[in-house]
């Protein structure tokens, strides 16, 4: 596991409500897979790296996983819906903790 150094890492709390909403591992499906070679908090650790800065798949500091492993992560996830999901989910949870219905901002 790698040391966490940057602003965009997950904190404990962000994980603990990320984690569940990710695709069960390909390696504990029934049809089964290889075991994942890097922790999946360093993918999503990864993931907001590049949106917090911006810089190019391929400038990904060596710390992180391979950018080609991350970019596979990401194309992944994206094709299964799972960012969707997480946004959504989130949302509803700080809907909940506001006290606001969904219907006040449908527009």
């Amino acid at each position: 596991m790698r040391q966490r150094r940057y602003p965009s890492d997950t904190s404990d709390l962000e994980w603990f409500l990320i984690e569940p909403l990710l695709p069960v591992p390909a390696c504990q499906t029934p049809r089964g897979g290889r075991p994942e070679a890097h922790p999946r908090r360093e993918i999503v650790d990864a993931l907001r790296y590049l949106v917090d800065t911006g810089c190019k798949w391929s400038a990904l500091p060596q710390d992180y996983p391979p950018f080609k492993t991350v970019f596979g992560f990401f194309s992944r996830w994206s094709a299964a819906g799972v960012f969707n999901l997480i946004r959504d989910q989130l949302r509803r949870r700080i809907r909940r903790t506001m006290g606001t219905s969904r219907t006040r901002w449908r527009r």
